[in-house]
């Protein structure tokens, strides 16, 4: 080998991502897993789009990686969702080991408690505002230096409740309002109020949104962790199984047109190429390099499990996202870099 090609091979540069983070509640501990893998490999990231749980583990990420780099973005993550699993009651821990279901789905007297939300809303069940969730992201999360010191770009969704749009918060934006309204369930909490606007979870407007990776973003490979399967094996028929497929796709529309609508604009750019010259924006878009790792092994898991958030469901995930992730690295890392490794137009068009 000639001391040029060693020299090219030696300081190979480390491959570069950004990333895309679905919501969904407790599962997003499988994302931990998966990040957590990922970060092992020395990754290099540049931006991190996410939404609800997804949202919370970006800032997670970020809070780390602003004082530690990777290993310390793996501890930032650790200690968030310990955090969270510390927030669980020990009555509520020792309900679920006595579930025989063993699938994460809720004990009967949570789910019976659950039900109140259907005829009750947060103001008349919740009237104090409490919420664990805010105790944990106060206590884990230091917004000042992230906004100050992170390099990474963020882009935290939440929808304006009044006018059904999306809200980016940006690296620069970001605070324990902002990231709480990325996760505000109406059903569940007080719609979080940012300078006068109340907002809900972004899932409604943005689970999670990609085209800010698009144009902000200079590495053209997008990883997308979706915790929604893109397909079901077959139509709902219980009343149950037609309301969690109901709120599934609530959360995950806006997502799938937005890819369907890069699918079908790199289609039409690529039947009319030759024609003439490509703008700026045509070039960006067919440069783009989509990757993607699903969580198959939750397409069975019910809704109700979004909500257990003990220590043993929590941990699970993350072992179930942490070897999906080395499967991925296996098979997929190599082409970062080089060229898409899922089929875009197939999926989503």
């Amino acid at each position: 080998m000639s001391i040029r090609r060693w020299w090219k091979k030696e300081v190979a540069r480390p491959k570069c991502l950004s990333l895309a983070l679905q919501g969904g509640g407790a599962h997003g501990a499988y994302t931990w897993g998966v990040l957590d893998r990922l970060l092992e490999e020395g990754i290099t990231l540049e931006g991190v789009s996410g939404t609800s749980a997804g949202a919370m583990n970006a800032v997670a990420l970020a809070q780390g990686w602003t004082t530690g780099g990777a290993e310390g973005a793996r501890a930032s993550l650790h200690a968030f969702w310990e955090a969270v699993a510390d927030s669980t009651p020990l009555e509520l821990e020792l309900l679920h080991s006595l579930n025989p279901a063993g699938d994460g789905s809720l004990p009967a007297p949570m789910a019976m408690m659950l039900g109140l939300t259907r005829l009750f809303s947060p103001y008349q069940l919740n009237p104090l505002e409490l919420n664990p969730l805010r105790d944990v992201v106060r206590a884990q999360f230091d917004f000042e230096r992230i906004r100050r010191d992170c390099r990474l770009k963020l882009f935290i969704a939440a929808t304006r409740v009044r006018t059904g749009k999306v809200r980016l918060f940006q690296t620069s934006e970001l605070s324990e309002e902002a990231l709480l309204a990325s996760a505000c369930l109406p059903t569940l909490h007080h719609a979080v109020e940012i300078d006068g606007e109340a907002y809900w979870d972004g899932g409604f407007t943005a689970n999670p949104a990609v085209y800010p990776l698009m144009y902000e973003c200079s590495t053209p490979d997008i990883l997308l962790i979706l915790l929604n399967p893109l397909m079901r094996p077959e139509a709902p028929r219980s009343a149950e199984e037609i309301a969690a497929r109901s709120v599934e796709l609530g959360f995950s529309t806006t997502f799938l047109r937005e890819m369907r609508m890069i699918a079908h604009a790199r289609r039409h750019i690529a039947e009319g190429e030759g024609w003439m010259p490509l703008g700026r924006f045509e070039r960006k878009l067919m440069a783009l390099r989509f990757h993607l790792i699903e969580a198959e092994e939750l397409a069975q898991a019910g809704t109700a499990s979004k909500l257990n958030a003990t220590r043993s469901f929590l941990h699970m995930l993350r072992d179930l996202g942490r070897a999906r992730a080395a499967r991925w690295i296996h098979a997929d890392l190599a082409s970062v870099g080089l060229r898409e490794s899922v089929d875009v137009d197939t999926l989503f068009r």
